[in-house]
């Protein structure tokens, strides 16, 4: 069996990690296509290295650009990729502009589509997110869910026939890293010379907390009145945005920091008081590392990190000041996205349905 995974962005090279080890070990060919989505080396090359991925098999380039720009450049240069490789599975992760090229590219080609991470929603169809998951999830052959809260998402859509609850390929990462790191220091604690559970790590990149400078400036003030040290890693749009509209990323109790590794960065957290993001991503680590998050958004895919009460959610920087400083949340022992073993699932599941 070959699979192709087509992979573009940070969540997706963490995704990528466990079903590449999963496909080795299952005798699976897999060929690893780097759309070039996020074209920068903190976020993407030390991706590769750190969590032992090895070089992409191909790497398109793509780097930035409009929605219809970006993702017409990935649709025009993917299908001499899937025409050459003649995958049995087409592999998509998340829901990025590579995500949805690479489906749309594959089924055009009647090439099976698998679907990572199918079933999540956050219904706001304002989100680019929300336009790539939806039409990704209609257009795969198979869906593989994280969560059973997804599976009834795509069962409410007519798609429970195509459905398979694998659980989160994110959670065998994290899994294994944090138990590399506990106890460990981190870059952060070392460079800004900061005490353990003395400050927040804190991640904004999304378009309606970055475009509006309005908006921008909120968040940053919000961030800067915090009542501890609050590490920004700031995402190079983030730092152009800023440097656009004269924000200054470093103020009061904010200090802007370049993004980490993905191991740096779990030991970041697992260090911190706390977690402000409007990450998906960062949302689940920090929930699965039982460290509290606030999420700088109007609502969330990862229902179960609020429901559970490790997420709030927050708008203004008065909300976003309660919220940081909350008391601790009831201790867990619920395992909403699963045991640490989801890639083997996902490459059994597609073996079984392999053509």
């Amino acid at each position: 069996m070959r699979i192709v995974s087509v992979v573009g962005a940070r969540p997706q090279f963490v995704k990528l990690a466990p079903i590449h080890k999963a496909a080795i070990a299952a005798g699976v060919e897999h060929v690893i296509v780097h759309t070039g989505q996020h074209y920068d080396p903190m976020l993407s090359d030390v991706f590769f290295e750190d969590l032992k991925i090895g070089a992409p098999d191909v790497h398109l380039g793509v780097g930035s650009g409009s929605h219809g720009v970006q993702t017409g450049a990935m649709l025009a240069a993917l299908d001499g990729v899937f025409d050459e490789h003649r995958p049995d599975w087409v592999l998509v992760y998340g829901d990025t502009n590579s995500t949805v090229a690479a489906a749309l590219s594959a089924v055009k080609m009647h090439i099976p589509v698998a679907h990572l991470e199918a079933g999540l929603r956050s219904f706001n169809r304002r989100m680019p997110e929300e336009h790539n998951r939806v039409m990704t999830d209609h257009a795969a052959d198979l869906l593989l869910a994280p969560t059973q809260v997804a599976v009834n998402h795509l069962a409410q859509e007519g798609l429970a026939e195509r459905t398979v609850l694998v659980g989160d390929v994110m959670t065998d990462v994290l899994l294994q890293i944090r138990s590399e790191v506990a106890g460990s220091a981190s870059i952060l604690t070392d460079d800004l010379r900061l005490e353990p559970d003395g400050f927040y790590v804190a991640t904004i990149h999304r378009a309606e907390n970055t475009d509006d400078p309005m908006r921008l400036a909120e968040i940053t003030a919000g961030l800067a009145a915090l009542d501890k040290p609050v590490v920004l890693l700031a995402h190079p749009r983030v730092v152009a945005k800023a440097a656009m509209h004269g924000i200054d990323l470093t103020q009061g109790s904010l200090i802007a920091h370049p993004p980490l590794k993905y191991r740096d960065l779990i030991a970041a957290v697992l260090l911190s008081s706390g977690v402000v993001t409007d990450s998906g991503g960062l949302q689940k680590e920090a929930f699965l590392l039982r460290v509290p998050c606030t999420t700088v958004r109007t609502e969330t895919e990862w229902v179960e990190t609020v429901q559970l009460g490790w997420n709030v959610l927050a708008q203004t920087a008065s909300e976003l000041g309660q919220a940081v400083s909350r008391p601790r949340p009831p201790e867990t022992d619920q395992t909403p996205y699963g045991d640490g073993a989801a890639a083997s699932r996902v490459i059994a599941a597609l073996a079984e349905r392999a053509a």
